[in-house]
């Protein structure tokens, strides 16, 4: 069964507006089992009631059809649960299965709505969205001349959705442009390469894990595997940033190649027996379940990768399956974690297929949050995510100006008072630290190049070298970190 993991908000249509559909989930292999208890009859009444009231009265008959009208009453019902849940109908039932293969139509874009909009959690890398401009925290205000505000979140994804090759006007609002901004974008079948490498100096390895897909461990293991053939591996650096979460068994495969066998992952728990358990770093945990363990290249990697100094790389759009790996690699003190604050999606989602009304083969589900999931030191993730040991900003100067759309932020989102003062304060830290958009170049650098801040920081913490966290007043009273601190406890976090 594939076990997947991502934050969906508000019903999120997520990665590329194709839709791929890749929250932390459990895929069940029958239909949802029967309640437990009586049935409530006076509610299934007044439901009924409603019913045949819209039926009967509602001004547009064409919008009353039966399957229709229980449909909008299934969404309903999950949505009103918590942001992750949700029906998922024929067409994002088959593109969740799309999506964890890495190739479906659309933009390139993960979204949400938003009270002035559609809001853009990350642009997906190497997507027409990306190479377009459209930056994460945007709010898509219209679509093709329809302004989305007086739409669903659904109905806007379905105007974004397209033929390959036509295009789409967007207006975008940003924070800190006075004027809308407009955009033309040509829609492209959309391919993600999960990960990405590339060699540094002075036998640093960059590694950029974009999505968590079926192939993402072994891919990043047979990297690792050549790299040591081929140089003496000092350093490395795997980014993780505006990764929006995938595949369960992808991050507990990733984890695997970088600390020792049969150690915890991480943990769910919630009411039922099922979805209490520990996932450890055993082929049995991040193999797929048709996957022939001849083709585990994750227990080939070289000793060497599970020692070498490392720093990951996180933001406000890592998610999911991205703290899962972060969270790990820090409790396990294997990693020095740098950046922002991660996203907070902590909670298990279970996808369930739905009888066939024509005893076929299943074509819809639903997608139900069943558990909580815990790093290996039992620190839940949920609403507060995955601290960096060392906080560096966007840049030299500051933070990029951004709205910071977390799951605290979402409406019905799994909390607790506590959980809420605390995020609410944070909010308002990160807000001083952001710098005028105004004041920044229009083209900001892409993950991994050589202008990327963050990452010239990484190499310098590996090497030994000062580094800076662009919260200085004078960046040259920077910091010193020692090599070996790329595996220790937290210092000099601003």
């Amino acid at each position: 069964m594939k076990q997947l993991l991502s934050p969906f908000r508000k019903t999120l249509l997520s990665v590329a507006l194709g839709i791929c559909f890749t929250s932390c989930s459990w895929a069940a292999d029958s239909a949802a089992p029967a309640a437990k208890g009586p049935l409530p009859l006076q509610e299934i009444r007044q439901f009924t009631d409603v019913y045949a009231a819209v039926k009967a009265f509602y001004v547009d008959d064409s919008q009353t059809g039966d399957r229709q009208l229980l449909e909008n009453a299934l969404s309903g019902m999950l949505a009103g649960l918590d942001p992750h849940s949700a029906f998922l109908d024929k067409e994002a039932f088959k593109e969740m299965k799309e999506g964890t293969e890495g190739e479906f139509g659309g933009l390139g874009l993960e979204v949400t709505m938003d009270a002035s909009g559609v809001l853009v959690i990350a642009p997906i890398d190497d997507t027409p969205a990306a190479r377009a401009g459209i930056r994460a925290g945007d709010i898509i205000v219209k679509i093709d001349e329809q302004a989305t505000r007086a739409m669903t979140l659904s109905e806007n994804v379905k105007l974004m959705r397209g033929k390959p090759k036509t295009k789409i006007n967007l207006v975008i609002a940003r924070k800190g442009v006075d004027k809308p901004l407009k955009f033309t974008i040509t829609r492209d079948i959309i391919k993600v390469q999960s990960v990405k490498m590339k060699e540094l100096k002075d036998g640093i390895a960059y590694i950029r894990i974009s999505q968590f897909q079926e192939h993402t461990a072994n891919d990043l293991a047979k990297y690792l595997i050549a790299l040591e053939k081929k140089n003496h591996l000092k350093g490395l650096v795997l980014d993780l940033r505006n990764d929006p979460g995938g595949l369960l068994n992808a991050a507990v495969g990733v984890v695997s190649t970088f600390i020792g066998e049969n150690q915890v992952v991480v943990s769910t728990k919630g009411r039922t027996a099922e979805a209490n358990r520990s996932f450890k770093t055993q082929p049995s945990d991040y193999l797929n379940f048709d996957q022939n363990p001849k083709d585990d290249w994750v227990a080939k990697v070289p000793k060497q990768a599970k020692s070498v100094p490392m720093v990951v790389l996180i933001n406000a759009a890592s998610a999911s399956a991205s703290e899962i790996v972060s969270g790990a690699l820090q409790d396990h003190k294997r990693a020095k974690i740098l950046g922002q604050q991660s996203f907070g999606k902590g909670s298990v989602q279970t996808v369930l297929p739905l009888r066939s009304l024509d005893g076929g083969e299943p074509t819809t589900g639903i997608k139900l949050t069943t558990s909580r999931y815990y790093t290996p030191s039992g620190r839940s993730i949920q609403a507060t995510g995955i601290e960096p040991d060392i906080e560096i900003a966007d840049t030299a100067e500051g933070n990029y100006a951004t709205f910071n759309i977390r799951e605290a932020d979402l409406a019905h989102h799994l909390k607790s008072d506590e959980e809420k003062k605390a995020y609410e304060k944070k909010q308002l830290e990160e807000s001083k630290k952001q710098v005028d958009d105004a004041k920044q170049p229009e083209l900001r650098y892409y993950f991994g190049d050589e202008n990327d801040f963050q990452l010239q920081q990484a190499v310098r913490i590996l090497k030994g070298e000062k580094y800076v966290t662009g919260f200085e007043k004078k960046p040259e009273k920077a910091a010193t970190q020692s090599t070996a601190s790329a595996t220790g406890d937290k210092q000099n976090k601003k």
